[in-house]
């Protein structure tokens, strides 16, 4: 099992609501009190939030669905159902929250304490308590919960390490992050010991900074060879590059600047990486011939710009003079950079005159309803009870859609969908009366619907 994550794709639910409650009020003498149905409890939310101690996502690999709790149902006596519990999800800061099937990014999470309520929990139904009105005394009915918001988010660690050690497999990089840090990477002369990054924390002076030892790069890692992209990725996210280039590989065809170059293309195939200090660390000097080579390419390096370090990851050599070389380019790139914003949660109001819905003619006999409002109340709708179903329909004349579907040309007949076309309700419609003209019939009916 991998012991760093820094990329996971969560399942996530909000509660549901709870349903509403259809009672009357009943007690010795007075058998028809009155409707007292209570209301059902809002679903729980999910929220993100940034937390300081917090520096992978491995959890969430492990467990990736989560679910919050939901409300509760209304109950007799006017008492109203429990709010679901929220569930909190605490994430590394900088954590990048993306819908994982579109690809768009819904936010970038800076700051500890930063909230975002990836998943609202779904709306309690109303008891017949609260439907009560002087037109309809008796609701035999109560409105279901609302299901909560269902999504899997894609969460992205924005910010890997301080430091990338690149370089070819096997040139030692696991190595040297053992030598620097406590870190105890898996390592062994064979290609792609390292398939994940492991991270070590290195002191020098003043300056604390994270090290990663990334998987290897090969030819064509710009084009996905090998672990391609993924490795790239993790390169992406550091400020500092340090290449790591083995001095004493006995490989046909390989040398120090070829190295060298062969990884520089990659990364510039790539993009993104051209601002990156860099440095050369020229590793294995503890081999007599790979000590001589350093000699000879440590010139020809420091004439392309870098600084250049012969070292020995197995006897600590020149390990002391990398590490503070490696403080100061990180104590550097943090001062240049910008101090980042904490996330502010943009709230946008409707427009003046929004009606919240919309009619769109599908076809000549077929009409399509979307919008918050009547998607909603379809979902809160028990269409087993008539009276619910007749109150459906005073809702929407309410709201102006018999108007728009009029306006839209929909006669008597004509099949109208609410919602989705895949998912929505559909039914044949009927201009009702106006809710003005309706007459009341027997509790759970409603005259309109059973020709009473």
């Amino acid at each position: 099992m991998p012991d760093f994550v820094d990329q996971v794709v969560l399942h996530i639910k909000a509660g549901d609501g709870g349903n509403g409650c259809a009672s009357v009020h009943r007690e010795k003498f007075k058998p028809l009190g009155g409707p007292d149905g209570g209301n059902g409890g809002r679903g729980g939310n999910v929220i993100l939030e940034v937390a300081a101690n917090t520096a992978t996502l491995l959890e969430y690999h492990h467990r990736p669905h989560r679910k919050a709790e939901n409300g509760k149902q209304g109950g007799g006596s006017n008492r109203d159902g429990a709010n679901g519990g929220d569930i909190v999800i605490p994430v590394p800061d900088g954590t990048v929250v993306k819908n994982s099937d579109t690809g768009e990014v819904l936010i970038d999470l800076i700051g500890v304490g930063t909230r975002y309520v990836i998943a609202e929990g779904g709306h309690g139904g109303l008891g017949n308590a609260a439907l009560a009105s002087a037109k309809r005394k008796a609701p035999g009915f109560a409105l279901l919960g609302e299901p909560g918001d269902e999504l899997d988010v894609m969460l992205e660690m924005k910010s890997v390490a301080d430091v990338a050690l690149v370089g070819f497999p096997s040139a030692g990089k696991s190595s040297l992050i053992a030598a620097l840090s406590a870190a105890r990477p898996k390592i062994a002369d064979y290609p792609f010991t390292t398939l994940v990054p492991n991270l070590g924390v290195v002191t020098a002076g003043d300056t604390i900074f994270t090290v990663a030892d990334v998987p290897g790069l090969i030819p064509g890692a710009s084009q996905g060879k090998g672990l391609g992209h993924e490795f790239l990725r993790h390169v992406e996210r550091c400020n500092t590059l340090v290449h790591v280039i083995d001095c004493a590989t006995m490989e046909p065809g390989r040398d120090p600047i070829s190295d060298y170059e062969v990884i520089e293309a990659e990364l510039a195939a790539y993009g993104k990486l051209e601002d990156r200090p860099r440095l050369a660390v020229l590793n294995k000097s503890d081999v007599p011939d790979a000590r001589e080579l350093a000699e000879i390419v440590t010139p020809m390096l420091a004439e392309r710009g870098l600084r250049v370090f012969s070292i020995s990851a197995a006897t600590h050599e020149g390990l002391k003079e990398l590490t503070y070389a490696m403080g100061e380019m990180v104590a550097a790139a943090r001062a240049a950079a910008p101090v980042p914003e904490p996330t502010r949660l943009v709230i946008r109001p409707k427009q003046h005159g929004d009606t919240g819905f919309s009619v769109r003619r599908v076809d000549d006999d077929t009409f399509q309803v979307t919008g918050v409002k009547p998607e909603r109340w379809i979902r809160q709708t028990d269409f087993t009870n008539d009276e619910a179903v007749g109150y459906l329909a005073d809702r929407l004349e309410r709201l102006g859609v018999e108007e728009e579907l009029t306006k839209a040309g929909a006669r008597a007949g004509a099949e109208v969908i609410i919602g989705s076309m895949e998912n929505g309700y559909i039914f044949d419609w009927q201009p009702t009366l106006n809710a003005e003209a309706v007459r009341q019939g027997p509790r759970g009916s409603d005259n309109r619907l059973g020709g009473q």
